[in-house]
């Protein structure tokens, strides 16, 4: 394995999942939506979009489409998935592949999740 030139080095971002995770549920502790979010990757030059979402207990990501793909990753707590009459329950770590349809995110407890959208 060879060694990285400064300029290969400073390609690299990292970031800590859990630590970004701990951030937004303080904050979600405290907004009056009971829900924060913060893009990790994104924008108009980037082919996906990742954003982690915390949300309080009982609180509901109001009903979304998108015509691309969506996968949610649960970092903390259980959450519902609902799309159209069907709902799938996932717990810290668990992976879910949104379906095409106009689905729903439901904080069963405090929750956090890694949503990724495929752009166009």
């Amino acid at each position: 394995m060879r060694a990285r030139t400064p300029e290969e080095t400073t390609m690299v971002n990292k970031l800590s999942l859990l630590a970004k995770a701990r951030e937004l549920a303080d904050k979600a502790s405290r907004a009056p939506s009971g829900r924060a979010a913060d893009t990790v990757l994104g924008g108009h030059e980037k082919r996906m979009r990742q954003t982690v979402v915390a949300m309080r207990a009982g609180v509901t990501l109001a009903e979304t489409a998108s015509p691309h793909e969506v996968t949610l990753l649960v970092i903390s707590g259980r959450l519902w998935l609902e799309s159209g009459d069907d709902r799938w329950s996932a717990r810290e770590w668990g992976y879910l592949i949104v379906p095409g349809e106009p689905y729903s995110v439901v904080a069963e407890t405090d929750a956090t999740f890694l949503l990724t959208v495929g752009m166009a």
